[in-house]
């Protein structure tokens, strides 16, 4: 029994600790009340939407290299770099599911930072983004902020 209440106060801490270290890490300027608690919901959606939306990987891929390569490497090394990515778009999101309440080491919120934080571990964080949205399901054409050139 004692072994079970050392277990418990174990994780109690480290979720406390875990919780409120990225309170102390940032400078005034920076930190929100609110960021604090919508960073871990926001990377405990994405590692749902990562594990439930990742074989869309496949046809993704076959789009990809179909377009650098050619229609036949789009199917065969196309089919191949789908399954490799949707098997680690599950693992990173399982793996954000877990450790959604503490920030990772080299994971920082801003992609040109650096530290821990609740970044996403891959890029794009989320399985469709902006270059791989058929027929603008996911984002409106007029929401998309493109740079002038």
């Amino acid at each position: 029994m004692k072994t079970v209440k050392s277990i418990m106060f174990v994780l109690m801490f480290a979720l406390i600790a875990g919780v409120a270290a990225p309170a102390y890490a940032e400078t005034p300027q920076q930190f929100k009340g609110e960021d604090i608690v919508m960073r871990p919901v926001q990377k405990l959606g994405r590692g749902i939407a990562n594990v439930v939306f990742s074989p869309l990987e496949i046809p993704m891929k076959w789009w990809d290299v179909q377009n650098e390569m050619g229609g036949i490497a789009g199917i065969t090394y196309g089919t191949l770099k789908g399954v490799c990515f949707t098997l680690v778009r599950i693992g990173v999101g399982v793996l954000d599911i877990i450790t959604f309440p503490f920030p990772l080491p080299n994971c920082p919120d801003n992609p040109d930072g650096y530290g821990p934080g609740y970044g996403p571990i891959m890029r794009p964080a989320w399985v469709i983004d902006v270059n791989h949205d058929w027929q603008n399901f996911v984002f409106s054409r007029q929401s998309v902020v493109t740079p002038l050139n």
